[in-house]
């Protein structure tokens, strides 16, 4: 894992919720953890890391994420056993 990575990671677990993290860096996070990724119908696309799959929607037209869908990350690399 990068320093980019690690700044990433750091930025979805930071309180308050950070809404300006950009979509590519948590794929490329997501992808630098060893998870599978699954092209789905339009912004659809599915991952899966250590056992859990989790479903979500690239976010556009802006690359920023938004609040809920960060803490839905956050949530899914908990759950993965994935904490900074």
């Amino acid at each position: 894992m990068t320093s980019k990575h690690r700044k990433t990671l750091k930025a979805i677990f930071h309180d308050p919720v950070n809404s300006s993290i950009i979509w590519d860096d948590i794929e490329a996070l997501f992808m630098a953890l060893g998870a599978e990724r699954y092209e789905g119908n339009g912004s659809r696309v599915r991952f899966l890391l250590n056992g859990i799959k989790a479903i979500f929607h690239r976010p556009h037209p802006q690359k920023e994420t938004d609040k809920g869908a960060v803490k839905s990350v956050r949530r899914f690399l908990e759950e993965g056993g994935i904490r900074p």
